[in-house]
């Protein structure tokens, strides 16, 4: 049974930086995929980022690149995002996902069946 569990949420000014952590228990291997996905009061729940567990593989939406990056530690089973010159328009409840189909990897919400329980980001 995969758990995932986040942190790092908080407010800042626009222009500032926050890193979000999110550790995964229970994958037997790291052919999967995990990802960061964010929804805002009264919006549709969008995918932010995504990067493969067993590869080099990131992907990031068009609202988020250049300016936020995905990375793994493969020994933790840990990702982050490190998110940089946030926007008032980036705060959300930013949730991490993973997925549950091996050797797939990409921003497409259907691939993922993990989901942690959230972490605010408020931008002021």
């Amino acid at each position: 049974h995969v758990q995932l569990v986040e942190s790092g949420g908080g407010s800042v000014q626009a222009g500032g930086s926050l890193r979000l952590s999110c550790a995964a228990s229970g994958y037997k291997s790291r052919t999967y995929c995990m990802g960061w996905f964010r929804q805002a009061p009264g919006k549709e729940r969008e995918v932010v980022a995504a990067i493969y567990l067993g590869g080099d593989g990131t992907f990031y939406s068009d609202s988020v690149k250049g300016r936020f990056t995905i990375s793994k530690d493969n020994v933790k089973t840990t990702i982050y995002l490190q998110m940089k010159s946030l926007k008032p328009e980036d705060t959300a409840l930013y949730y991490c996902a993973a997925a549950d189909v091996p050797f797939r990897c990409g921003l497409g919400s259907a691939l993922y069946y993990h989901w942690g329980q959230g972490t605010q980001v408020t931008v002021s």
